[in-house]
């Protein structure tokens, strides 16, 4: 009966660090990224920053996307080499995503008023 618990005891012990590393190494992946904010409203205005900085030009690489949609009469598209993300018109919420930029030209846009609403950068 010792041996039974001891060895219970012991996989639970084990359990509790896997669970531990793996937790710390999603984080670390994400962490790793750099961060991008793309925002669309809450007027007639689309923004996408790097340290609170305007994009213009960017590193081929991973980023991780935040987009903050504050209104539900635009949308954040961005569109590029290999990348194609949205969010919904009708709502108002945060999105992350986690993009690969290759090199080449990127644009951002609120698809009901991309005529006034849009932007975009290099990767290279």
């Amino acid at each position: 009966m010792k041996t039974y618990r001891a060895l219970a005891l012991a996989a639970c012990a084990l359990a509790l660090v896997v669970a531990a590393v793996a937790g710390r190494t999603a984080s670390a992946a994400t962490a790793a990224h750099p961060l991008l904010v793309g925002q669309d409203g809450p007027g007639f205005t689309i923004t996408l920053k790097k340290s609170g900085t305007k994009v213009t030009k960017l590193k081929p690489g991973v980023y991780t996307l935040r987009v903050l949609d504050k209104s539900s009469i635009h949308n954040f598209h961005i569109s590029g080499p290999g990348v194609n993300k949205t969010t919904s018109v009708a709502k108002v919420y945060t999105v992350t995503w986690t993009v690969t930029l290759k090199k080449g030209t990127y644009t951002f846009v609120c698809d009901p008023h991309k005529e006034i609403m849009r932007g975009s950068f290099k990767v290279a």
